[in-house]
Parts: C-alpha cells; structure tokens; sequence
C-alpha cells in the first residue's frame, strides 16, 4: 500500500520534471556532474574533493525535489533563482 501511494506521488512529481524552470536546474545539475568526473579525470581536483561538490550538488537537487512537491511538481522563479545562486556556488568550486 505505501509503495502505491510513494509511487503515484513520485510519478505526479516525475511527470513534471520537463517543466522548463524545473528541467534547466536538473540540466545544470547533470553538466556539474560531469564536469566535476572530468575534473577527477584529469586530476584537477581530489575524488574527496569531487565527493563534496558531488554532496552540494545533491542537496541542491534534494531541494529541487521538495520545492517542487509543494508546487504541483513546478518551482516558482524565485526558487529557479535560489537553485541557480546555490549552482553557481559550486561551479565555482569546479576545476579551483
């Protein structure tokens, strides 16, 4: 019973991931991600210091998630704008 109900939850949430403000924060989450693996790669930054910034980048999207669940699965552009202050915070810590 509880898998049905977190399920129907998650798929109403899911459905509204390609909402544009949601789907450029999620694009931006994911170009960190692989900028930080290609940080590591080339041996720019440390695997402890790639597992922080991997760390910032989910409560970002942890955030994301919940912000959302409280909007009908959109976030406000205040919201957009807070995630992206928070993104480029850890941006900026890529490749330092």
């Amino acid at each position: 019973m509880l898998a049905a109900v977190t399920g129907n939850s998650f798929a109403a949430t899911e459905f509204q991931k390609d909402h544009p403000r949601r789907a450029e924060v999620n694009h931006r989450l994911a170009n960190q991600d692989k900028r930080i693996h290609n940080e590591v790669k080339t041996g720019k930054i440390s695997k402890a210091q790639a597992k922080q910034l991997h760390h910032e980048d989910h409560q970002i999207r942890k955030e994301e998630h919940a912000m959302a669940s409280q909007n009908g699965g959109h976030i406000t552009k205040q919201e957009q704008r807070t995630l992206n202050q928070q993104e480029n915070g850890v941006s900026k810590q890529i490749g330092h």
